[in-house]
This record gives C-alpha cells, sequence and structure tokens, in this order.
C-alpha cells in the first residue's frame, strides 16, 4: 500500500487486467455505462460506406484499456449526474482518441499495435487518414447532439491541442538536444490533454463547481502524463506479448523519449554518444547498447519516480472533492497509471 496525504492506494492487483483495464470492483461499478457507452460507439460508428465500418471497427474493437471514457462516466457519476450524456461524450473521446491512433500509426509508419496488425498495415495509409477524419468529425457531430457549449469549447480545445502536440512530436524526431521540459510539453498536449478533457466533462455535466471542475482536470492532466512516462518506461523494460508492440520502436522512430533523455545527461560521454546517435540515426541495431546505458543510468527508475510523482499530484487534486462511490477508483486509477507494466 502506498499512503500519499492521507490518501491511501490499493494494491495493484485489485485494479486491472480485463474489461479493458479494469477488474472487480471497478469493474462492477462500470459495467452498465461502459455497455452503454458501447452500444453508443456501434450505433455512431455505422456508416453507409462499407470501408468506413471495416477501418472503425478494427480500431475500435482492438483490445484499447477505453480508460478515456471511463473517466467521463467516473467524473459524471462522481458529480451526480443523472442523464445519458456521459454515455454519449465517453463515446466521443473514445472516437477522438481511435482517430489519433489511426493517423499516428500512419506518421509513424508503425505495424503493430496492440499485439494485431495496425489498420494503415492491413487498409493503407489513406484509408487510415480518411477514416480517422470521418471519426474526428462524427465526434464533433454527437457533441453537437449533446447541445453544451462549455462541452463543445471544451473537447474542441483538446483536439486543437492534440494536433500541436501532434506536430511538436514530429518536429522532436531525431533531435537528439530536447530536453526534459520540451519532451514534457509534447505529453501534456498529446496525452494528457484527452485525459484532462475527458474528467472535465464529466464535471460540466455533474454541474461541478468551477473549483470543482478544475480540480478534476488538473487529475485528468497528471493522470495522462503518468500513463504516457509509463508507456515511455514499457518501449524499453515490457514483455510484447503484453503491450502488443516491438520493444524499440520509440528508438526507431527517433523519440527522444523521457528515458532516453536522462540517460544522455547522467551517462559518460561515450554513452552519451550512443545514445544520441540511436536517436539522430532512428538505429535499432544500437538497441542493446541503449538499453544497457538506460539501466546502466538508472533512467527507468528515475522515469517510473516521475509517474509515481504525477500520480501522487493527480490524487492530490482531488482529495477535497466529496466522498463517492467514484472517488475511490479514481485514486486506484491513478496509481495504476503509475505501476502498471502493460
Amino acid at each position: 500500500m502506498y499512503d500519499m496525504q492521507g490518501v491511501i492506494f490499493c494494491e495493484q492487483r485489485s485494479i486491472a487486467t480485463k474489461f479493458g483495464f479494469i477488474e472487480m470492483p471497478i469493474k462492477q461499478l462500470l459495467a452498465a455505462d461502459m455497455a452503454a457507452v458501447d452500444q453508443v460507439i456501434r450505433t455512431w460508428l455505422h456508416s453507409e460506406v462499407m470501408l468506413i465500418n471495416q477501418v472503425g471497427a478494427y480500431i475500435i474493437n482492438s483490445g484499447g484499456k477505453r480508460l478515456r471514457p471511463a473517466l467521463v462516466v467516473l467524473s459524471a457519476n462522481a458529480f451526480g449526474y443523472q442523464g445519458r450524456h456521459h454515455h454519449d461524450l465517453a463515446a466521443v473521446v473514445e472516437f477522438i482518441h481511435t482517430a489519433t491512433l489511426l493517423h499516428d500509426d500512419v506518421v509513424d509508419e508503425s505495424a503493430l499495435r496492440r499485439g494485431r496488425e495496425t489498420a494503415n498495415a492491413l487498409f493503407g495509409n489513406s484509408a487510415s487518414v480518411l477514416v480517422g477524419d470521418f471519426l474526428y468529425s462524427r465526434a464533433f457531430q454527437m457533441m453537437v447532439e449533446v447541445g453544451e457549449m462549455r462541452v463543445m469549447q471544451t473537447l474542441a480545445d483538446a483536439t486543437n491541442t492534440i494536433a500541436e502536440g501532434e506536430v511538436l512530436q514530429l518536429l522532436n524526431c531525431h533531435d537528439a538536444d530536447v530536453d526534459a521540459a520540451n519532451y514534457m510539453r509534447v505529453i501534456h498536449c498529446k496525452t494528457a490533454k484527452l485525459f484532462e478533457a475527458a474528467m472535465r466533462l464529466g464535471a460540466i455535466l455533474g454541474k461541478a463547481s468551477g473549483a470543482d471542475e478544475d480540480a478534476a482536470a488538473r487529475y485528468g492532466m497528471h493522470l495522462g502524463t503518468a500513463f504516457q512516462l509509463i508507456d515511455d518506461v514499457l518501449d524499453y523494460s515490457a514483455d510484447e506479448a503484453q503491450t502488443g508492440k516491438h520493444l524499440g520502436d520509440d528508438l526507431a522512430e527517433g523519440k527522444p523519449t523521457l528515458p532516453l533523455i536522462y540517460a544522455m545527461q547522467h551517462g559518460t560521454p561515450e554513452q552519451a554518444a550512443i545514445v544520441r546517435g540511436a536517436i539522430e540515426q532512428g538505429d535499432v541495431e544500437k538497441f542493446a547498447d541503449v538499453l544497457e546505458i538506460i539501466h546502466a543510468t538508472g533512467a527507468l527508475d528515475f522515469t517510473r519516480q516521475q509517474a509515481m510523482r504525477e500520480a501522487e499530484s493527480a490524487c492530490a487534486a482531488i482529495v477535497s472533492l466529496a466522498d463517492s462511490a467514484c472517488k475511490q477508483p479514481l485514486l486506484e486509477l491513478a496509481h495504476f497509471a503509475a505501476t502498471r507494466n502493460f
């Protein structure tokens, strides 16, 4: 157990494996809501264009954690929302996330995601980009149906920030001079922003106070940051069968993630030169050397520590919120994000 400012984290085994990321008792808590979300997804995913149905269904049903839509549900329930729009907005968030995955895999030239062929590998780059565009536009049709200007503002701002993050990441590729602050900016834009938006949406639906809405959003931002930092760790330490991606994919794409940045800063000049060259060249043949340097400098442990700090900040953000059936699961999810191995 982990004690943080009076908050007790449950052990990781209470959290995660199936139903995306959740196990008992969180699975029971969310089962009906997530089934309703899946029904909304199936309804709005339909198109008269068969290829859209095929690509959309393939990526939506590819075994994702459904963490972002679950946050919408948890947040809305935590603030006492009684309607059904949280299911619609949870589906919107999943569509936006899925669209980013489709576009990401094209940009990164990825061939594997979650242990399956990527949509671009199976259907081609053009189909992936265009179906991603369909999902984005469908998401905006759905949010208009909700009819809440604050909802539309939150999601419009989030999608714009995510796009900026994608471009920043592209600019950073093969640049070994990217520092930690620059990389964290990418994380906050590209990954954490949608977590933040998911939590804010639930608070908006629940008519939370401005202070509570901001607290929920801060929780989401820190949670998303912790989640991405552990993704960085897993690219150099995970079981490929569990993650469904090849170790070293980030290195092959020339992405200067936090473990690499730390290793360059704390290794010997010779070690820093090896890591620098691997980033600049996307040299996966140097993966074994880079991995040895990462372990020798303690870069993975450092990154895990940073993820745990983000998880602590997430919990601190909502510690003053009223107790509810959803508050403890949110605290547990923060611990899961910082300690997961898949």
